[in-house]
């Protein structure tokens, strides 16, 4: 594998973290939205990932040739919205209460939210240390050249 595949391969999972991450946020930011375009309280978001073969040139092709694992990246496949049902909430004086004066408030959990943030947080940060490490490789392969 090249220093260029590599980075490629680092790349496609910072891509798919900071979709997760976004997906998390907007979760967060709509854990009180009771009223949706689609009618109802907002639903929880999911990010599917996937894996996809990188390109490779001559150097994956000779892989390929002696039955060896190509690389293979990550990418968002879909973002599913949750079926859960919404929580309901007894708030007679809320404008969205039902005649019994419940509310159905968004399925959102904030505690699983963050957990998902800093996971996707924490991925994206190793993605940029292998960023580091390549670019680190690549410098100490040009001063063998001097």
């Amino acid at each position: 594998m090249t220093l260029l595949q590599t980075m490629d391969l680092a790349a496609s999972g910072m891509s798919a973290q900071r979709t997760r991450m976004n997906v998390a946020a907007m979760n967060l930011a709509n854990r009180s939205t009771t009223r949706t375009p689609e009618g109802g309280p907002y639903r929880r978001r999911d990010v599917v990932l996937e894996t996809v073969p990188m390109p490779g040139g001559f150097d994956a092709a000779m892989r390929g040739a002696q039955g060896q694992d190509d690389a293979v990246g990550v990418k968002v496949s879909d973002i599913v919205v949750s079926q859960d049902e919404p929580k309901l909430v007894y708030d007679p004086g809320h404008p969205d209460a039902d005649a019994a004066g419940y509310v159905a408030m968004p399925n959102v959990d904030s505690i699983r939210e963050m957990v998902d943030l800093m996971g996707a947080a924490r991925a994206y940060e190793a993605g940029t240390s292998v960023l580091s490490t390549v670019r680190s490789m690549a410098d100490q392969a040009l001063r063998i050249g001097r």
